[in-house]
Order: structure tokens, then sequence, then C-alpha cells
């Protein structure tokens, strides 16, 4: 996906939820703190469906909870799009700001195959 395609999608996604919220004039409950908070909830509700699977592969879930893990996963990206929105942050840009953080905190040759922590490794 090309980076305006994806500027596109998110743009999509952002509207998309917007016109939601306006819908419901629920705009007014929703400050950083409490998107920040709701994202929070519905991650954990996301990860409970992993709690005590062995491994959390796909062939563990099974549809109905493949499904559920689905709309989980949505809520948590509404939310994130939301709190994004809110705060004016590009999220493209941000995750292509990030990447070069980690790039450098994880180069390549250093970690492959290595799930350590940077921290871990980087005197080694």
């Amino acid at each position: 996906m090309s980076d305006a395609a994806g500027q596109g999608e998110l743009a999509r996604l952002r509207e998309l939820v917007r016109v939601f919220v306006d819908e419901r004039d629920w705009d007014q409950f929703h400050t950083p703190k409490n998107l920040s908070s709701a994202l929070a909830v519905e991650a954990a509700e996301l990860l409970e469906h992993f709690q005590w699977l062995q491994h959390g592969r796909i062939e563990e879930l099974g549809l109905e909870k493949l499904t559920q893990v689905r709309h989980e996963m949505a809520d948590v990206l509404v939310y994130l799009v939301r709190l994004a929105d809110k705060l004016d942050v590009d999220l493209m840009a941000a995750v292509e700001e990030k990447m070069i953080l980690n790039r450098a905190k994880y180069p390549a040759d250093k970690v492959r195959g290595d799930a350590r922590k940077y921290h871990e490794y980087k005197d080694v």
C-alpha cells in the first residue's frame, strides 16, 4: 500500500468515525483522556480472547471467537483513530517516524531472531 493510499484509507476511516460520533453528539465525551481510557479497555477486551489459549494462534480461536477478536480489533482501531483525530496526529507520519527510531534501537543485524528488549543486547 502506498503512503497516499494509506493516508486515504485512514482519512476515510477518520471521517466514518466522525460521522458516527456526530450523529450521536458524543464529541463532548471524547477527550484525549477518555479516548485513551477507552482504547486501553478495548485492548484488554481483545487480550481476554487469548487469555487461556496455549499459543493464541488462529486455529485455536475458531470462527466465532475469530469474529469476536476482529470486532475487538476494530474497536481498538476506532478509538486510536479518534484519539489521533482529536490530537491532530497524522498516524502514518507517526508510524514512519517511530519506525526510524525502532530501526536505530533494533538494528536488524543485531536482533534478527532475538526477542529481547533493546537494552538487553545493546552491548553484546
